[in-house]
């Protein structure tokens, strides 16, 4: 009986294994895997000497085919100081960040130097990390700077896990950029990359960049973060509070009532927050929290200074901040976290993990248009994660898209959309000759002006011009797919080309090399229009193509008697025919132009005395170069 049990159990282990395997198969069949951590951080806060103390346990879960002997945290703090690597890029930039410098006179000259550069040693960041062991065993760690390189005392196997224990210890640099205390703006502590935060791993490898100017990766994972300061200060944070009924500050249920005892000098406020890549956290003695619960499921929270001058923009801004997340859930997808907060950081705008924190002055349309930007972040960074070091445009582009869209969507005079300003930027890039590829790193650009640009302006363009290729319900559609497939994990710029393929059957790989990894430009022009020599009533109208980088073309002619008529050129390589834009003007479709040939005759059915325009690409959407050639005119 016992040997008859043993077979059964076999067989039947065996099938499980069996599914198990198929499954695992079918849900990997595009051989995608993450690594995946979560983080148990206590942390100690002295306001006063703006330092700070913590206890950080890790477990790291290795879902790679790979052995790992070494693991690397980012120590990002350790940027604000003299001689770092952030400082001696400032000092040799052509165009450094103006709010990291500041002008001095040398030799009756106006110079930019370096803010790092001047930092006292009370003044500088640095987090510095010990006791750090794997499983109770001690490893070695090798400070390079920004980066901590940590030699295991044992492998880390593959599809296994490890706990990490450390302690670590910082002191807040005065706000450079970003993290730091008592900006411009007097907010008390704005605490961004502040704890050592292991660096990613996946399919291309380790992402431990030294912090230099921007941008962030990390693991996606659960947070368990305690914090522990003076019982003055308000904050707002990463994740959902787990005591506010003993914290107070507007976090409490209804109807209680928090009494803190004269006696305690602290509160320690405990944060969970499940499947992010970053925790970030701001505090202020000063700010005012305001809560808004939303009929869609997300409470949204508002953390500003008690300053009269800006409480009303705040008040107005909420409502608005409202509709667009509502919107932006409309045309990506519904927002996973059933909160988001909106804390005035007092340094511009950055995107973290269920928050953001910006600038809190200055007028109300700048403030909504912030919170549109950092906001879109939440899709198009912390719910797709791409590695923004990388591939920066996947991030700030598509955000300014979604932003543009509900800027226009909260405008009471529509107009058109407020895109144009990225269509102008990116042709100031090309004339000015320094533009790089959108591969570059974004470290690795030579000048600030052509990263923003490049970034933000033709980054979005990538989704505009899309727009023009297959048409805007498909770009739409295309987000919406990428946003179901790609949440919670690392989207690479193959995975939106592919998605937008599949959605249209489309081929678009010369579109993302072209864009994306050349600095080839669009320009097409009219180069001739003459009557047909064998027909008078017929007009022949000749193209040509004089930049690298093809595209599909509409033309549309105008005659004097009112009437329109439109053409359109689909590119060979394409292998696709959109929809007609402008379905009330008939349309004929013609040959495919292939790469190779440099011009393109086609013939109307008209004579050319009864031609008033024939204009390429009247919609603006396709990022010619050169416009002055895409009309002809009698």
């Amino acid at each position: 009986m016992w040997f008859i049990y043993l077979l059964f159990m076999t067989k039947v282990l065996s099938s499980l294994f069996f599914i198990l395997s198929l499954n695992i198969c079918f849900s990997q069949s595009t051989n995608y895997w993450q690594q995946h951590v979560d983080y148990k951080i206590d942390v100690n806060v002295d306001v006063k000497n703006y330092r700070y103390t913590g206890k950080q346990e890790l477990v790291y879960t290795n879902n790679s085919s790979d052995t790992l002997t070494k693991v690397y945290f980012h120590l990002f703090n350790n940027a604000f100081k003299p001689g770092s690597e952030m400082d001696i890029r400032l000092q040799n930039i052509k165009d450094p960040d103006g709010r990291m410098v500041e002008k001095i006179k040398v030799d009756n000259k106006e110079v930019t130097q370096s803010r790092i550069s001047k930092l006292k040693p009370d003044e500088i960041g640095y987090l510095n990390v010990s006791h750090f062991l794997q499983d109770g065993k001690p490893a070695t760690l090798i400070d390079k700077e920004t980066v901590l390189e940590v030699i295991l005392p044992k492998p880390i196997l593959p599809k296994s896990s490890t706990v990490f224990t450390l302690d670590f210890n910082g002191q807040i640099p005065v706000q450079i950029r970003r993290s730091g205390r008592n900006n411009k703006e007097d907010v008390a502590l704005s605490m961004a990359q502040w704890y050592p935060k292991i660096a990613e791993f996946d399919f291309e490898g380790w992402h431990a960049d030294p912090y230099i100017a921007r941008e962030f990766h990390g693991v996606w994972g659960n947070f368990d973060v305690k914090i522990t300061l003076d019982k003055d200060y308000i904050i707002g944070a990463t994740g959902y509070l787990q005591n506010g009924n003993e914290i107070g500050y507007n976090y409490q249920d209804k109807g209680v009532v928090v009494k803190i005892p004269k006696k305690q000098k602290t509160l320690t406020w405990h944060f969970k927050a499940p499947m992010v890549h970053d925790f970030t956290w701001a505090a202020d003695k000063e700010y005012i929290h305001d809560v808004v619960k939303t009929d869609f499921g997300t409470t949204l929270h508002f953390l500003y200074k008690n300053n009269p001058d800006i409480i009303d923009n705040w008040k107005k801004a909420q409502p608005e901040t409202v509709k667009l997340m509502q919107y932006y859930n409309t045309i990506v997808g519904k927002y996973p976290y059933e909160q988001y907060s909106v804390i005035q950081g007092g340094d511009g705008g950055m995107e973290y993990a269920m928050c953001t924190l910006i600038l809190g002055e200055g007028k109300l349309e700048g403030l909504v248009g912030l919170i549109a930007h950092e906001m879109g972040h939440s899709w198009f960074q912390h719910i797709l994660a791409t590695n923004e070091s990388k591939h920066p445009w996947m991030d700030e582009g598509f955000t300014t898209y979604i932003e543009d869209l509900g800027m226009h969507y909260l405008a009471e005079n529509k107009g058109e959309r407020p895109v144009l300003g990225s269509y102008n930027s990116y042709r100031k890039l090309v004339e000015s000759g320094k533009e790089q590829p959108l591969s570059t790193h974004a470290d690795r650009y030579d000048v600030n002006f052509a990263y923003s640009i490049a970034s933000y302006s033709k980054g979005e363009l990538f989704l505009t011009q899309l727009e023009y290729l297959v048409g805007k319900e498909n770009v739409i559609k295309t987000l919406q797919k990428y946003f179901d497939e790609f949440k919670f994990k690392h989207p690479t710029p193959n995975d939106i080309k592919r998605t937008a393929e599949r959605i249209t059957n489309a081929h678009l790989d010369w579109y993302l090399v072209d864009w994306t990894q050349t600095t080839n430009t669009i320009d097409y022009g009219i180069k001739n229009v003459e009557a047909n020599s064998t027909n008078s009533n017929t007009t022949n109208i000749t193209l040509e193509r004089i930049g690298r980088m093809p595209m599909p073309i509409d033309i549309y002619v105008e005659y004097t008697d009112g009437s329109k008529e439109s053409f359109y050129i689909p590119l060979k390589m394409m292998h696709y025919q959109k929809e007609n834009p402008t379905p009330e003007i008939s349309r004929t479709i013609l040959g495919d132009w292939a790469w190779a040939m440099p011009t393109y005759t086609f013939t109307i059915s008209k004579p050319k005395s009864s031609i008033q325009s024939i204009s390429i690409d009247p919609s603006g959407l396709m990022a010619d170069v050169k416009l002055n050639n895409n009309v002809f005119k009698p």
